[in-house]
């Protein structure tokens, strides 16, 4: 496929800092041939470290990212909107085109590692979240693909991995 012929995705979260950026990377590393990828925030909070650095135990250098604004991509021309985060789900801004909005809620890596005993444990918690990621970006874009053309279709199956 060529690059100007491959789909554009956007993850979109709250802050662009971790989940989304997470998403960018396995997208970029995994998919790269298929899918263009983005990620940006409803509002820009900076690069998560942890993030960074459970990613690049992956082998994914994600360190030269930024967070972006969601404005900063709006006139992209996505053919799928990602939601990552019920935040950004529910604060999704319209985009122009023909973007079908899909939510994949994962888990908030920094609120589950709050209670952490240890920077390990702490870890954990991101890891855990980067490998969630990760199966679900090995999916796409047949998993899109599939999905019917409606705004807002969320997978959040009871039981699913993808809550």
């Amino acid at each position: 496929m060529k690059p100007d012929e491959r789909i554009r995705v956007l993850f979109l979260c709250t802050g662009n800092s971790c989940r989304s950026q997470m998403a960018e990377g396995w997208a970029r590393h995994l998919k790269a041939d298929v899918i263009n990828a983005y990620s940006a925030g409803i509002e820009a909070h900076g690069l998560d470290p942890r993030a960074v650095q459970v990613m690049a135990e992956a082998g994914i250098d994600i360190s030269h990212h930024w967070a972006k604004h969601v404005d900063e991509v709006l006139n992209v021309g996505f053919d799928y909107v990602i939601t990552v985060c019920a935040h950004a789900n529910e604060n999704c801004p319209v985009f122009p085109g023909q973007a079908m909005v899909v939510h994949v809620a994962f888990d908030d890596p920094p609120r589950l590692a709050q209670n952490a005993m240890s920077e390990e444990e702490a870890l954990d918690c991101y890891r855990t979240v980067r490998d969630e990621i990760r199966s679900f970006v090995e999916t796409l874009p047949e998993a899109l693909e599939r999905l019917p053309s409606l705004e807002n279709v969320a997978i959040e199956e009871e039981g699913s991995q993808y809550r």
